[in-house]
């Protein structure tokens, strides 16, 4: 038995298949996982993420503490709810996760963590923590969180709120959030959808989830979100990367603030790989063939191998894509073995879908 998150029962009434992630009991799909990932990209659906680990940063440090810690610079967040999306490295340049993190003001962040890599991330927060005494960590287990995507979520779920919470919520700008008490709101999402990621206390959360169900809102399971953040080319932590690759050879360069003076962990190594010259690149495929493009299939380029890093069926464009790293400067079309088969595959722009619309 699995952990279960606040939404538990809510799934099972909703006859879901349950499965193990990452220790979590969790939602593959309620019936049809290609027309939970339809309903998003025309509609709207909601996915239970209350497995994901929410930490609040607070202290005159905190500032300090982040600027250290992350790859991005949240120096930039000026303006109160601002999220900035980063990669925490360690010293060899290698991504120990990827995160979310929100400014409500310069003494507190609320950062937004894998579940996946929960105690490695909990423990090397507080690693780099030490010798800061106005710095306090405090993990959120009180709290759900649901996120609602598609062209539709937003009017949805702006049914919840009374008037003047509507106000607040109808003003958020992407990637922008408000702390409203009992729920904390932000315009962000894992799908290449518009829509709202909501922190709820864990005593609300069937409610809240039972309301957005009552104005139509589908529930989805983790099988279409991973499709969904495909199409969107949205990496996943320990599939397109881990701590073994650097975001350089993880099409995360631009998430880097390198160019200024500030240290960050990890820094001097990503400036040794560049001044290296940065052998691989994270590119998109699809396949000209006939087959499905999976996890871990070797891609035969002109400049050497590489391997695909997630790969999938597209429901959206009705064809085989993927992620793939595979030798820098390598363009136009590359081979895919599939058992034992060659099959062809191009080499395209990542997304491959953008608000519903092919990006190829």
């Amino acid at each position: 038995m699995g952990k279960k998150t606040p939404l538990f029962q809510s799934h099972l009434d909703a006859s879901a298949k349950m499965v193990d992630f990452a220790g979590w009991d969790m939602p593959i799909h309620y019936g049809s996982q290609i027309e939970e990932h339809k309903i998003v990209r025309s509609d709207a659906g909601m996915f239970d993420v209350s497995h994901m680990t929410v930490v609040d940063v607070t202290g005159d440090d905190a500032r300090a503490y982040l600027r250290n810690l992350l790859a991005n610079d949240i120096g930039k967040l000026k303006i109160q709810g601002k999220a900035l999306y980063s990669c925490i490295l360690n010293d060899e340049g290698g991504v120990v996760d990827d995160l979310i993190v929100y400014f409500l003001n310069d003494s507190f962040y609320r950062v937004i963590i894998n579940s996946s890599t929960r105690d490695k991330d909990i423990a090397w927060l507080n690693q780099q923590a030490a010798g800061l005494p106005n710095l306090t960590l405090s993990e959120r287990d009180n709290v759900a969180m649901i996120a609602v995507q598609g062209p539709n979520a937003r009017e949805k779920v702006f049914t919840l709120f009374a008037d003047e919470q509507r106000t607040q919520i109808e003003s958020l700008g992407r990637f922008m959030a408000v702390d409203m008490g009992d729920y904390f709101v932000g315009r962000t999402g894992y799908t290449g959808e518009d829509g709202f990621e909501i922190l709820v206390s864990v005593a609300q959360a069937a409610r809240c989830w039972k309301q957005l169900l009552d104005v139509g809102v589908k529930p989805c399971g983790l099988g279409a979100r991973d499709t969904l953040r495909l199409e969107a080319g949205m990496s996943l932590y320990g599939t397109d990367m881990d701590e073994t690759t650097s975001p350089l050879i993880s099409g995360l360069a631009w998430t880097l603030a390198m160019s200024d003076e500030r240290e960050f962990i990890g820094k001097q190594a990503l400036q040794d790989e560049q001044n290296n010259g940065v052998s691989q690149q994270l590119v998109g495929l699809v396949l000209k063939d006939k087959g499905v493009l999976r996890n871990h299939l070797k891609v035969i380029t002109v400049s050497g191998d590489g391997e695909i890093t997630s790969g999938s069926f597209s429901p959206t464009l009705g064809k085989s894509v993927a992620l793939a790293r595979i030798p820098s400067g390598v363009v136009g079309e590359v081979e895919v073995e599939i058992r034992n088969k060659l099959l062809k595959a191009q080499i395209v722009k990542i997304p491959f879908v953008r608000q519903g619309k092919s990006c190829i």
